[in-house]
């Protein structure tokens, strides 16, 4: 029997690697007439130590979020995605990515770049990505090449311990 995914949920953080599993997923969208569904999670926990912390840092973060995903939304819809939406969360990406999206919109399949942004937390307490691919309540697929399944032209930012 072969797997149809019918909801597709990308993680998108602004890094190189979750562009690659943005792309991928438009594809994979496209060729089964999924739903494909956007998320960008402010971190607000990084918010938590700062002494002066404002809640216009909050709507900054929020309107750039806004501003990309509405170039990834306007992208799948002119590759031909015709259900494709997105949403901003606030809180620790880890448990929104792996567990709460994934219920809340019934998903199928998580599509998330091998590392992203957070190299500090990557280093003390793990990847989001490692941890959603270990709890996470659908099937997870990790993105590490391009469109042509060739590794990424862009050197990773990874810290290397």
């Amino acid at each position: 029997m072969l797997q149809q995914y019918k909801h597709i949920l990308v993680p998108v953080d602004g890094s190189y690697e979750a562009e690659l599993a943005f792309e991928k997923a438009v594809a994979v969208a496209k060729r089964n007439g999924s739903d494909l569904h956007l998320v960008h999670v402010v971190d607000t926990r990084a918010f938590q130590n700062i002494s002066s912390f404002d809640t216009t840092m909050v709507e900054e973060v929020t309107d750039t979020a806004k501003k990309t995903l509405d170039k990834y939304i306007q992208q799948a819809k002119d590759a031909g995605v015709s259900s494709v939406d997105y949403s901003i969360e606030y809180g620790a990406p880890k448990t929104i990515i792996a567990r709460d999206m994934p219920k809340k919109l019934d998903i199928d399949l998580i599509m998330i770049g091998a590392t992203g942004l957070n190299a500090v937390e990557r280093l003390l307490i793990g990847s989001v990505t490692e941890y959603v691919t270990r709890t996470a309540v659908s099937d997870v697929l990790v993105v590490r090449t391009d469109l042509e399944n060739k590794p990424a032209k862009q050197p990773s930012k990874r810290v290397k311990p």
